[in-house]
């Protein structure tokens, strides 16, 4: 059993990255931090009970079951609100900023110049909006394997398919990411 402590320290230090999933899913910030909430406060009435070790395979299935329900709620909502879709106001802004989440390992951040840390946003800005254009499960498929750093069985798990899918997303997700990225001019 995960004491409060070590629940509360696996809540802490997934949230960030979470929310930057969530906020990638369903493209809007506020829905993204209700989901993401949902699914922490799911996590602690329902499964506190569980061993620590646990806790970040359910978590991740956890909120991918409440991203899929707030899809399936949308789609009701669109098609029972058509007329009423000029008042749906989507946020285009992404106030969250990646380089916040990125921890300064022995004062990296602060050893490197002007010019490379403008240049690492940029490139980390573009790298950002060109995950936001893979399809919906490569893109899944790419954060947990390399954002959340899942293995293929945990993340073949967590998306509810075989791993043989989670690894041909991964590959199309890479294979997309690479191209997209020579084209603007980053390479390795």
């Amino acid at each position: 059993m995960a004491s409060d402590k070590e629940l509360a320290d696996f809540l802490k230090s997934v949230e960030k990255r979470a929310f930057k999933r969530t906020v990638y899913a369903v493209r809007d910030e506020d829905a993204a931090l209700d989901v993401v909430q949902d699914s922490m406060i799911r996590l602690a009435e329902k499964y506190a009970d569980r061993p620590a070790a646990e806790l970040p395979l359910l978590f991740q299935r956890i909120l991918s079951n409440a991203t899929m329900d707030w899809f399936r709620r949308k789609k009701v909502r669109n098609s029972v609100l058509t007329n009423m879709s000029d008042f749906d106001v989507g946020s285009g802004d992404d106030e969250f900023d990646l380089l916040e989440s990125l921890e300064s390992a022995e004062g990296m951040l602060g050893a490197e110049s002007a010019a490379d840390t403008v240049s690492r946003s940029q490139i980390l800005l573009v790298i950002e909006a060109q995950i936001a254009e893979l399809p919906g499960r490569q893109r899944e498929a790419f954060l947990l394997r390399y954002w959340e750093e899942l293995d293929v069985a945990e993340t073949a798990s967590v998306m509810g398919c075989s791993e043989g899918s989670v690894k041909t997303h991964c590959f199309r997700a890479v294979q997309a990411l690479a191209t997209a990225l020579r084209i603007k001019g980053i390479t390795p």
